[in-house]
Parts: structure tokens; sequence; C-alpha cells
């Protein structure tokens, strides 16, 4: 038995991957022990683990494959460093039901996609193993044909690959990354619970493809891929496989019974492949409703539940009420969607009670889903102070939590590793740079009011025309346009102290000057200032306010190769001064074109963050309104007429259970028009979406008031413009998306004109503005150039042909 001992950095050992991607410890606080051999039969499990690396080295080799710049080779050995680090880390913090093929160059939905061989065909695919070229393809797009659409994960800021799925698709084993990464951690040492999403999830995760009605029955289609899933189950066992994970996450939605029973179909259908495994159904993100869970429990070939028991509370009473004897309990009992440490004394009793209920020998402590959507590692965090640093845990500390948590069950506990977490627990609860008076007082005075402007949409737009002076179909952009490497730089030096404030601001001016010039030459009619001075549209703003903390490496895969860096929210939120106004008004004094002040908006800064959880989530976004209503107010005072409030996120935060949303919808559109509530009549209020299904909400979307909505339409299908055909109507401006800005694709003007004349085929012209889907930071202006000027020119063909037939 080989017992290792090391000094901890904070909370519990740190094991984070250098640049060589060999793991190595770091340490602070407290002495803890690490066992490297005996812990490892310990009921300790991690649904999932970040794949990016801890400094995001899985991004810089994608970027730099797609590029030209590495082969597929290179591509692969970087790959194949960070996965057998992941698995080394967890191994050596003593997990004993480690994963393999949570890892995934792009997105784990996409990789199911590979697997089953369920592609368009428009990307000429003739069978075979399935390649970086039709897989990045799929993802991507190319200069030929357009990716697949790309939507939220549930309630995350992740984003998944849309299946696309018809009738005559043939399903063929072509991809078997599943068993090849599964052999690969064996050959290591490793042995491991292979991941794969789940059929029945896959397909309800899905889409017709298109020609295909939107009634076409998805769950038909199960018995056609189930023998694809068989073959992949006979190569693991082969392989020598033990246990299986498949994710079932959308357990946690309001399934009807037909749906339901499709589990019920699946796995009975599995049941003689799956034989000799022990087999795990993992679920997260919220509770598990009575009749899933019902269903869920009773499935012969399940020997393991998985179940979030931290979004998902009520689902203890419903294992406390009737959890099947001799199965294993994966209990989510670690936070894997947050960075608080882990309160462990509280998590403790719940897992005693727990182990009460099913027994010793099969309750095995996990976290509440996968690790992907937090931080990597607190190691590489240097700039925190060590109170704050106290309060946090990334995925690597949340590894030492679980097997802290199964350690004390096993009688183990390392009682000054506890101690350390409950002074940490009451440090947080009693730190005065939590609280704020005067913000929460100013918060308790909005209750009574539902902040609306003091005109309805129709007059407004009529003042705001009389005095902006637009063409029909006025053309504009999301807010940012490229960072370019040069850009990138001068901040890095300017945080970095190498450079002066002056020479920062200089350098910033002068590529607002060119953003600015750009669009006049393309003859754009309302524009933007293009953010040269943004690092991130959320974490900008969170700089700038009270209450929020930052990171240096604390980045998370939003898709593929980008990464977010959300920002901590800790404590009550205030603006202690303009944040915006200066670069605004300097915009502005450039062209005589309207210039629009952009902000973002307290949901989507909320959904953005890494929020503190010891508050309610609307009353800190009630806070982050107040705060960006100052800023509106500011911008208006300077004689910024148009002013964008971004809310990319709020679609994304709606709760999974219907019976939850209602209250959500209510607080989060009363946030937005808190924002802008006092404003006058000729002031514009723009506001803008991205990536999520809004026809389920379209109904709080116009209850936003805005004055004109930008929205994700063109990657979609146009799925945005069925709502108005099923005759919703909808009076203020709107832009639904006319390309999409996340695929290097070029549109033709041809192209952009097909998409205006469909929208005018259910919007008024009179409403409709023309854009991109998105933001352009992550694009290059060998891109954004021609594009822009080809939307443009479609926005006046489309002018003339209306002018011609009045």
């Amino acid at each position: 038995m080989n017992k290792v001992c090391v000094s901890s950095s904070f909370f519990g050992s740190t094991l984070s991957l250098s640049s060589t991607f060999k793991p190595h410890f770091s340490f602070s606080f407290l002495r803890l022990t690490v066992y490297t051999r005996c812990v490892r039969t310990m009921a300790s499990h991690i649904v999932g683990y970040p794949r990016i690396g801890p400094n995001r080295e899985l991004k810089f080799a994608l970027e730099s494959f797609w590029d030209g710049k590495i082969n597929a080779d290179e591509l692969e050995k970087v790959a194949s460093s960070l996965r057998t680090s992941i698995w080394k880390e967890m191994a050596d913090a003593g997990i004993k039901y480690i994963p393999s093929n949570t890892f995934s160059y792009y997105d784990q939905v996409l990789d199911t996609t590979a697997m089953i061989g369920a592609v368009p065909p428009r990307y000429g695919w003739n069978g075979g193993e399935i390649g970086f070229d039709v897989y990045f393809s799929m993802a991507r797009g190319n200069a030929i044909v357009p990716p697949m659409e790309m939507t939220k994960w549930f309630d995350t800021n992740y984003h998944y690959i849309v299946p696309e799925l018809g009738p005559n698709m043939k399903f063929t084993y072509s991809s078997h990354k599943v068993v090849d990464e599964y052999k690969e951690a064996k050959s290591l040492g490793f042995d491991t619970i292979p991941v794969i999403v789940g059929p029945v999830s896959y397909l309800l995760l899905s889409k017709p493809a298109k020609g295909i009605k939107k009634t076409f029955p998805l769950l038909s289609l199960l018995e056609k891929i189930l023998p694809v899933y068989k073959e992949v189950i006979s190569e693991l066992k082969a392989a020598g496989a033990s246990w299986i994970q498949f994710d079932e996450p959308k357990l946690v939605m309001d399934l009807d019974a037909h749906e339901l029973h499709a589990y019920t179909l699946a796995y009975s259908e599995l049941e003689s492949s799956l034989s000799g495994l022990n087999v795990l159904i993992e679920t997260y993100f919220a509770d598990v409703p009575v009749e899933a869970f019902r269903t869920l429990t009773s499935l012969k070939a399940v020997d393991a539940f998985g179940f979030d028991l931290v979004r998902g509370r009520r689902t203890l009473d419903l294992i406390k009420s009737g959890f099947p004897s001799g199965k294993y309990l994966f209990a989510g009992i670690v936070d894997g969607r947050n960075i608080w440490a882990n309160d462990l004394a509280s998590s403790f009793s719940t897992l005693q009670a727990l182990e009460d209920i099913v027994g010793k020998e099969k309750l095995v402590v996990s976290t509440s889903c996968s690790l992907l959507h937090t931080a990597v590692d607190l190691v590489n965090e240097t700039k925190l102070d060590a109170e704050l640093k106290s309060w946090l845990a990334f995925a690597a500390q949340k590894i030492v939590e679980v097997n802290a948590l199964a350690k004390g069950l096993s009688g183990q506990k390392d009682e000054a590793f506890f101690q350390a977490n409950a002074a940490a627990q009451a440090s947080r609860k009693s730190s005065p740079r939590v609280t704020n008076e005067a913000v929460q007082k100013a918060v308790d005075t909005l209750r009574g009011s539902d902040h609306r402007r003091a005109t309805n949409v129709n007059t407004r737009l009529e003042a705001q025309q009389k005095k902006l002076n637009l063409p029909l179909l006025p053309t504009t952009t999301i807010g940012s346009f490229p960072q370019t490497m040069d850009l990138r730089r001068v901040r890095r030096e300017y945080k970095a102290n190498k450079i002066s404030e002056e020479e920062y601001v200089k350098a910033v001016k002068e590529e607002i000057s060119k953003v600015v010039q750009l669009q006049e030459e393309l003859d754009i009619d309302v524009l933007v200032h293009g953010e040269a001075e943004r690092n991130d549209m959320v974490e900008y703003f969170g700089e700038q306010l009270s209450g929020f903390a930052f990171t240096v490496n604390g980045w998370v895969q939003s898709y593929g190769s980008r990464c977010v860096k959300p920002p901590i929210i800790y404590g009550d939120v205030s603006r202690p001064k303009p944040m915006t106004v200066s670069w605004s008004t300097l915009a502005q004094s450039m062209t005589t074109h309207p210039m629009k002040g952009m902000l973002t908006g307290p949901v989507t800064i909320l959904n953005w963050s890494f929020v503190r959880n010891d508050l309610p989530r609307f009353e800190t976004c009630f806070q982050i309104a107040l705060a960006i209503k100052d800023e509106v107010e500011d911008l208006e005072k300077a004689g910024i007429t148009v002013i964008q409030i971004d809310e990319a996120a709020l679609r994304e935060g709606l709760p999974l259970r219907k019976s939850e949303q209602p209250f959500y919808l209510d607080w989060a559109v009363h946030s937005f028009r808190i924002t802008n509530c006092g404003v006058l009549d000729t002031t514009q209020i723009h506001t803008h979406m991205c990536y999520s299904n809004f026809n389920d909400i379209i109904h709080s979307i116009i209850n936003m008031d805005a004055d004109v909505i930008t929205i994700e339409n063109s990657r979609s299908d146009e799925k945005l413009l069925s709502v108005f055909r099923e005759g919703v109507k909808y009076g203020a401006g709107i832009g639904p998306g006319v390309y999409d800005i996340h695929s290097p694709r070029i549109p033709s003007t041809e192209e952009v004109v097909d998409r205006i004349t469909k929208m005018l085929a259910v919007l008024e012209s009179r409403v409709l503005w023309v854009n991109p889907d998105c933001g352009l930071k992550t694009r290059k202006y060998a891109e954004v150039n021609p594009a822009l000027r080809n939307m443009v020119a479609a926005a006046k063909a489309v002018r003339s042909q209306l002018a011609s037939t009045k």
C-alpha cells in the first residue's frame, strides 16, 4: 500500500496540469493526507470532467489545427496528453469510478451522432470511420455547406450540436471513440466507466432533418439506433469494461407517458447486451419527476442511478420514499455547476441519511453533474485573496471534496480537512465584504411596481423614427467586431503594466476609429463602436461593479474551442461609477450615424457568472438591474439615443420544470424592464438573444417591452419565424439574424436576400431589421468585411424590390 503525505493549499489537495500535461501538487493552508492506492476502493465517482485543459490547451490546439498550423497527429497528441492527465488526476485523488469518453474534440452529442453515423447528407459522407473533416464540418460548416444547429445544453451556457434525423437515415457504427478511449485508459492502468449519451435522451435532444415534418416522431428511430448501441456495448465488454454509464438528462424534464415508455423499451431491448456489465444511468440539472423516477428505478437492466442532489433537492424525498433494494445510488452531492466549496458537514449529514436507506455498500459519492461546467483548477488563481479563495472549489478541488466525503463515510474522516472547511463556511457567512445594506434597501423598494415605460412601443417607435430617420430594413450589427491579435496583445500588456494607460487608450481609440470608418464605408445604418476595450461581455462589466471577483484562468467551455471566464458574484452588487459612457460618446463623436451604447443585461450577467448561493438568484439579479439602470440613464444624458441591453442568456436560465418557469420569467423580464424604465420615448432600447429555442417564451420576450430585439435565427433553420407564422403578433422592431457568425462561411448577397424575403412573409417591413446572428468578436476581418458588405447589399436590394411594388 502506497501512502503519500502532502501539504494542502486550500481545503484540499489540488492536482494541476503543467504545460507538459503532467500533474503536480500545489498547496497552502493545511496538512492533508492523500492516499494514492488504498482509497481507490472508496465509493467515489465523477460524472465528467472539463476537457479544455487547465490552460486551455485543447482550445489552442484545435484552433491551430483549423488554421493548418498543426496536423491531425499533433492535435491527437495534445488530446491524448490531456486525457491521460485527467485520468491520473482522478486516480491520484482516490476516485474509484473514473469516467472515460467525457473528453470531446467539440461536443459529446456530436460524438454520439458520429458514433451512430447520423451524418446529414450535405456533408458528403459515404460511410466508414468518421474523421476530423466530416466531424468538424458538422460542427463548424465549411466553404460549401453550413454547420448543424447549435443550441444550449439544458439551462447551462454550454452549447451542443443538434442532431438532424429523419425516417430514411441509415444508422451504422461509425466512430469507435467510446471503445478506443476505454482501451487507451486501460492501457495506462485506469479501469474507467465509459460514458455515452443515452439513446432516449439523444433522440429527444434531436430535431427532424430539413424537409422532414416537424411532427416526425423522433422516438420512432429508437429501434434503428439501438443496434449500434449494442455493437458499442459488445466491444466494451470484449475490451474488459465492468461498468457503463448512460447519461439520460432528459429524464428531469416534464415527459409524457409515451416518452417515459421509450426508456422502458430501450433498456429492455438492451438488457441482454448489457448482461455482465454494471449499468449506471445518470440524470442531472434538476429534480427527477415522480413518474420518471418510478420508470427509471424499475428498469431491470440498470444497476445504479445517479441523481443531482444539489439542484434536485426534492429527489431526496423520492429516494427516501422508495429506492429499489440492492441498487446503487450515485449521490450527486458536490455541485458541478458552481465554484463554491462544498459545505462538507451538511453533505456528510445528508449522505449518512442516504446510507441508512440504500446501505453502505451501495452508496457512491458523486458530483451533481459533469464538472465540465466549472473552472478547472483553483491552484492557477494567483490573484484571488486568501479569504475569497478559501470559499471556492474548482473541478480539481471538487474531486478532493468527493473523495473526502467518501472517506468519511468509510470511517477515514479527515478531521483537519472538515474543520478547515467549516472555518471557511463560517468566514463567508460573517464577512463584511459580502453585505451592502444600501443595496439591499434599494432592492426592497422595487416591490410593488412592474417598472414599465410610460408609453407603448408603437408611440415610442414613431418618436424614435422622427429623431433617427432610418431607412426601411435598417442594418446594424450586434456589437462586437473582431478582436485582433494586436488588440489582445495591447490589452494583455496594459493589464501586465507593460504599457501606460495613455498608450492603451490611444490604441483602443485607433481601433474604434477603424471600426466606425469601416461601418460608414459599408453604409451600415446604426453603428457600434466594436467593443475594442472589452475582454468579455460579462467580465468587462463585472470588473467595474462591486461584489464581483475575477479569475486569471477560470475558463469554462462554451462550445468547441470557445471558452468563457465567468466572474464570481460573491456579495451585494452596485455600480461605483459609469462604465461605458466615455467610450460610447467618443465613438458617437466620430460619426453622424446613430451609435449604439452597448450594455450587458442583468439576467445575462447573472446567468453567465458563478453566482453566490447564499441569496435567491432573483435578488442578485435585481441588484444588477439597478446598476445597469444607472448606466443607461448616464448614456442617455450623454447624448446616446440608441442603447442595446443584451439579454443573450434570458432563455438559458429558464428552469427545466414547467411548474417553476413562470416565477423565473416574471423576475427575469422585470429585471430587464428595471434597466430602462426611466428613459425618454426618443431613446431606442435594443436587446439581443442568441442560440436558444425562444418560441415557447415569445410572450415573455414581448413583455420585456424593448423597442428592437435582435435574435439568433439562421443556424436554427429559421425556427424563430415559425412562431410568427402561427399567429403571434410582434409590434416592436425585430432583427432575426440573416447569417451565422459562428461559422467562417461567408454568405452571398443572394442568400441573405432569400432570408430577408422569408422574414417578410411573416413580419411587416416597418419592424424588420437586418443584422448578423450575433457579435463578430470571434471572426476575422477577412470574413467580416465581405459578409457585412453582402448583408448591406441584400438589404438595399430588398428595399428596392419593396419600393418598386408600391
